[in-house]
């Protein structure tokens, strides 16, 4: 059972919200480049230092939901049940994580994205944390010390199965089509 968050916790993730739909809306606003950390914590009324107790960095405002997806990626592999076969399970969470990135009204946010090297740069290696992460993950799961180069190869798939089908025209497809060729990767490489 899961215990509610208390009210110090709600509070600090209201405030983690407060400033980055702040920053989201100045930077759609005005562009990246032209909006700086002051105006950011001016615009969520908080001070500059409270903005960086919750965001290492101005990239950090961008993909504030960062953590929880990597959380996600790794608890797909972790919270299913002792029957329930890995790819289907990673497969599901990538579609949620794709559904809520092409969901209206963020195409916006990923032109900001490509247009800006800095969110460029920050992304891929969000990417490659959370391939790292889910490797792990996955190593774990099969009883291994450290992830195995199969461990790491299929996680990088399934990490870069989620850019490719936010890309895509038919993304939920995408994401079949693409899972569809790491299972077969994954019968052949798979360690145990």
């Amino acid at each position: 059972m899961t215990v509610p968050p208390g009210r110090r916790e709600r509070k600090k993730a209201a405030t983690r919200q407060k400033i980055a739909d702040a920053a989201l809306r100045l930077f759609l606003e005005r562009g990246y480049d032209a909006v700086g950390i002051r105006d950011v914590a001016a615009a969520a009324d908080v001070a500059v230092t409270t903005l960086f107790s919750h965001f290492a960095c101005k990239e950090a405002l961008v993909f504030e939901q960062d953590e929880d997806f990597e959380q996600r990626l790794a608890r797909a592999v972790t919270d299913r049940g002792p029957h329930q076969p890995l790819m289907p399970a990673l497969c599901r969470e990538v579609q949620a994580l794709v559904r809520h990135c092409t969901a209206p009204g963020a195409a916006p946010i990923w032109r900001m994205i490509d247009e800006t090297p800095a969110l460029r740069e920050y992304e891929e290696a969000m990417r490659l944390r959370h391939a790292d992460a889910l490797a792990t993950a996955v190593a774990a799961d099969l009883g291994l010390a450290h992830p195995a180069t199969a461990c790491r190869a299929i996680a990088r798939f399934v990490v870069d199965a989620y850019a490719v089908a936010r890309e895509a025209d038919d993304p939920e497809a995408a994401v079949e089509e693409v899972f569809r060729m790491i299972e077969a990767a994954w019968q052949v490489m798979s360690p145990a």
